[in-house]
């Protein structure tokens, strides 16, 4: 593992101060040149090392807690996401039952997860535009900068043990084998990983309707309290995903 006194001296990084907090490096303040973050990701195929923006929790401001260090995690579990049927997963975890009075919030569905939607076809560069969204984030909030060595950014959760869908599911290989299904069919990619919160930048979002309401049905099995902070159906919810190029999901 690259050392934290190695770390900022990279060949082709300036990186701010950091340190490890086990299997993460992370920056000891916020990020105040957004465009490192570009950088990294840049960098990535030579490093190894994706970054990622941890933001600040309002949450923990009181008890002066940082979750990376004082929350636990669950055991690393790479090695177990290749063994995870994603669709089976999400409908497993399609849940019939969050609607007031029956189903009618999952129009056109029900009971039933629909199951997987077809591939995107690719226009835009899957890392150029977590790059670009990334920056764009930074230069809007407080984010340190979070470096995690993976083979692929879907991997972060299930590298570091991640709970931030404890509330739902202890599966944290589950979690990463649906970001890989996600980067695989859509160019979603991890950018913000928070203590109950993942965004993804989108390089290939659904473009029309009709498809656009098969990745909301896979949106709302993977994180019922996302969707169920919306206003609307599934349908209204999947309107808001035509050639959206950023995903939100959070489980507090």
């Amino acid at each position: 593992m690259t050392t934290a006194a190695s770390f900022e001296t990279l060949p082709g990084l300036h990186l701010p101060a950091g340190h490890w907090h086990g299997p993460i490096w992370l920056s000891d303040e916020p990020l105040t040149e957004p465009g490192q973050y570009r950088d990294c990701i840049d960098a990535f195929e030579r490093t190894g090392l994706w970054p990622v923006l941890v933001p600040h929790d309002e949450r923990f401001a009181a008890t002066g807690e940082d979750w990376v260090d004082d929350r636990r995690r669950l055991g690393p579990a790479v090695h177990r996401i290749e063994t995870v049927d994603v669709g089976q997963t999400l409908a497993r975890w399609w849940d019939p039952f969050c609607c007031a009075g029956g189903t009618g919030c999952l129009r056109p569905y029900g009971a039933n997860f629909p199951g997987l939607a077809r591939k995107s076809q690719l226009r835009v560069d899957p890392l150029a535009e977590a790059g670009n969204t990334g920056s764009i984030l930074a230069r809007r909030g407080m984010y340190r900068l979070g470096l995690v060595a993976v083979e692929r950014p879907a991997d972060v959760p299930a590298t570091l043990g991640w709970t931030g869908m404890i509330k739902s599911t202890d599966q944290v290989a589950a979690v990463s084998a649906v970001l890989r299904s996600w980067e695989d069919r859509f160019g979603a990619t991890l950018v913000v990983l928070g203590f109950d919160e993942l965004e993804l930048s989108v390089a290939a979002p659904p473009r029309l309707q009709g498809r656009a309401l098969v990745v909301a049905a896979e949106h709302r099995a993977f994180s019922v309290r996302s969707f169920s902070g919306q206003p609307g159906n599934l349908r209204e919810y999947a309107a808001s995903l035509v050639h959206k190029r950023h995903w939100r999901f959070s489980w507090d």
